[in-house]
């Protein structure tokens, strides 16, 4: 594909994502169409889709209008390239633009900021002076990190064994399991460190964490709502544990078994009927369903999806999860609330209501971090029972 034939693919998948479809499902759909698209064309079209959904607000202000087209004439126009040697109209080239796309006009204030209006003074209050800063990061597409399984090898011998497969790679000071990719991102599903259940594509925020959680050998820990089972398996790394995970939609946890057969570790997936039997624990992990504020820069959709309604919704939720599982944690053991948001009302003021309606728990630490950071927005709120 020539680069002007990526950018009208493109186009016509960002015109389905604005009608409301999800981006990674009308990805999938065009590569599976397109078979004249190779590997690079793929990736190619995937980076300028996400790019352009990252910066939907300032990208549609420059490119004068909120369309495919829109977005990505806002996306060249920032990086400075000229439109017209791209949108030609001949070939698979997208037409010259013509009425409100020749007439871009500089994003200013939250729009350049792609900051949602009605959501912004919640992140300032929630983010302070770090607002403009932690924006901007959101802006652009996070970094590949990958977690070293270190109950098989050390962080050196796996950016060892990563390098002799041509994939560079750096230590992150988030976690000492964190390795940062700096070269070759693609090439780690496919590399052998990766099959042999060495390395682990997680975050460096959460791994971060998970290295904060009160872990003993022979602790028996329940994750929550395990999800894929990426913290499961890092707290499996840390030491051995009882580890148990459940989650609301057991369909997330479908690759867990194979994912902690290829890590060499021990995990029981619990249904609900399981959970009560099983309690109570030492430990419960509480990694709970929020706005994904802090992950913007992976899952870009969630920040104009999201809405006041969907918000107090999530605060609902996760409110009922901290009273759900509160009683299956031993006298003296702990309760770790977990999010991957950036609002305090997700956050700490959950934490805070939680200790205020219920007696006979306490405050035992609390983890902040943001994309200025390196990795995810992530908030980790530890709590322990004394009575």
């Amino acid at each position: 594909m020539t680069p002007a034939a990526r950018l009208s693919a493109a186009i016509g998948i960002l015109d389905r994502v604005l009608a409301g479809a999800p981006a990674e499902q009308v990805l999938t759909n065009w590569g599976r169409a397109s078979r004249y698209a190779g590997s690079a064309d793929r990736a190619a079209v995937r980076d300028l889709v996400f790019e352009a959904l990252r910066c939907r607000r300032s990208f549609a202000r420059l490119g004068g209008v909120e369309s495919g087209r829109g977005l990505i004439l806002g996306g060249l126009r920032a990086a400075g390239t000229e439109v017209a040697t791209l949108f030609t109209g001949e070939g698979h080239a997208p037409a010259p633009p013509e009425g409100p796309e020749c007439q871009p006009q500089t994003p200013a204030g939250l729009e350049a900021l792609d900051c949602p209006d009605w959501l912004a003074p919640r992140l300032k209050e929630s983010l302070g002076g770090d607002f403009d800063a932690v924006m901007e990061a959101l802006r652009h597409r996070a970094p590949v990190f990958l977690r070293v399984n270190s109950a098989r090898l050390t962080r050196d011998k796996a950016m060892d064994r990563l390098a002799a497969e041509g994939i560079a790679t750096r230590p992150h000071p988030l976690a000492p399991s964190a390795l940062e990719v700096t070269a070759n991102a693609r090439r780690v599903e496919s590399s052998a460190a990766y099959r042999e259940g060495l390395v682990e594509l997680q975050d460096a925020a959460s791994q971060a964490v998970v290295e904060t959680l009160p872990l003993a050998p022979g602790d028996r820990v329940l994750d929550f709502c395990a999800g894929g089972g990426g913290k499961s398996l890092a707290m499996a790394a840390r030491t051995r544990l009882s580890l148990h995970a459940h989650d609301a939609d057991p369909g997330r946890m479908r690759d867990l078994p194979e994912r902690a057969r290829r890590a060499g570790v021990a995990i029981r997936i619990l249904s609900p009927e399981q959970l009560s039997r099983q309690a109570p624990f030492d430990l419960v992990l509480a990694d709970v369903p929020c706005s994904g504020s802090g992950s913007w820069r992976r899952a870009p959709e969630g920040k104009w999806a999201l809405t006041e309604e969907r918000l107090q919704l999530l605060l609902l939720t996760q409110s009922a999860i901290l009273d759900r599982v509160a009683p299956m944690v031993r006298p003296g053991g702990h309760l770790a609330y977990a999010t991957c948001s950036l609002l305090r009302c997700e956050n700490s003021d959950q934490t805070a209501a939680f200790l205020a309606r219920t007696p006979g728990w306490e405050q035992a630490g609390t983890l902040r971090l943001t994309p200025r950071d390196g990795g995810d927005g992530f908030f980790l709120g530890l709590l322990r029972r004394i009575g």
